[in-house]
């Protein structure tokens, strides 16, 4: 929802970015802009070296996507458009060497991205159906694929779906886990569990052992909290989960 029109240099450049990342085009101007600053923005930094990529693909319904910029390679997470000025952006910051797919509905442009970086793709069994993914991820306990990152198998959304932990405090969580401002909490989406809603609530409660600050969801809102706060709004998640059939 618009409730004014961009007023000043730092609210347009975010209305500029929104225009970039809206995955179906939707956002537009009355008159010519210069796109070069909210361009130049992406990937946007969300904390440390990890950040938010924008760019978002219909392919995708709209689902966020994230790179993670490291010495051992470059991470990215889920998939944006195959964007020309992301693409030269990414490029320009060293690639990418891997991509991690939380799960088959937000894979969107993954094979130009593979064609152009020669990223390795990572998909568990249960989703890789149709996609040529090098590394195929079984089984529903957890896989360390390094020292940083570890794949927590989360069924519910989908029978593969897979979230993404990277060191001890950024969650990558699909379409398993985000924040709702209505419920001032955790939150995941019924009316999107396509595989099992029980199964859902049930792999949640895999994240408990996790220590995390972020929740970085392909939809939905992104969470913040203390590792400690963020444990508890889980348990509320969990609580609530079960009442909801």
């Amino acid at each position: 929802m618009v409730y004014h029109q961009p007023d000043n240099g730092e609210v347009l450049k975010r209305a500029e970015m929104a225009l970039l990342a809206c995955p179906t085009g939707s956002i537009g101007t009355r008159s010519k802009q210069d796109l070069k600053p909210a361009i130049a923005a992406f990937p946007e930094l969300v904390e440390d070296n990890v950040y938010f990529c924008g760019y978002a693909s219909p392919n995708s319904y709209g689902a966020a996507s994230y790179f993670i910029q490291r010495p051992q390679g470059n991470v990215l997470v889920d998939s944006p458009r195959f964007a020309k000025h992301l693409v030269k952006r990414l490029q320009e910051i060293g690639g990418i060497a891997t991509m991690f797919l939380t799960h088959k509905d937000d894979i969107a442009d993954h094979q130009k991205f593979h064609h152009h970086f020669g990223c390795r793709r990572i998909i568990h069994e249960a989703d890789a159906r149709g996609i040529e993914a090098e590394d195929i991820l079984d089984g529903d306990e957890t896989i360390e694929l390094d020292e940083e990152l570890a794949a927590v198998p989360v069924p519910g959304h989908t029978r593969g779906h897979v979230v993404l932990l990277y060191r001890d405090k950024f969650l990558f969580s699909g379409d398993h886990l985000a924040w709702s401002d209505n419920r001032d909490g955790l939150i995941a989406f019924r009316s999107v569990a396509w595989y099992s809603w029980r199964e859902q609530t049930q792999s949640m409660k895999k994240l408990l052992n996790l220590r995390f600050e972020w929740v970085l969801p392909g939809h939905g809102r992104r969470a913040h909290l203390p590792a400690n706060d963020m444990r508890q709004n889980l348990v509320h998640c969990i609580e609530w989960m079960k009442k909801v059939s």
